[in-house]
């Protein structure tokens, strides 16, 4: 399914030799045609139905939601880590502060 589909070796168009100047002895010979070569087996085509193409909707919707609500809360968990952090260096500092008072 993945994999490229590539044309037949025997369809490629046979480049044209360049026009020669020089007087050649030998005759040019032209290429033999190949040999035939195995058609690629017939794979399957997967057709879509309306049930078929729904459920990929649907299945996407869904993991598109779960993703989306999987990062919105490691978000929430990395702010409200944050603030308590915040907090309690807020906390420290006083403390420390009307120590030396």
């Amino acid at each position: 399914m993945f994999k490229p589909k590539y044309p037949p070796m025997d369809t490629a168009p046979v480049p044209a030799a360049p026009p020669s100047t020089a007087h050649s002895p030998v005759p040019l010979q032209r290429a033999t045609a190949p040999a035939p070569t195995e058609a690629a087996p017939n794979r399957p085509v997967m057709q879509l139905t309306p049930g078929s193409a729904l459920t990929l909707v649907v299945g996407g919707a869904a993991v598109v939601l779960i993703v989306g609500a999987v990062l919105v809360s490691m978000l929430l968990a990395v702010a409200i880590t944050a603030a308590s952090v915040a907090v309690c260096a807020v906390t420290v500092r006083s403390i420390l502060k009307s120590d030396r008072r």
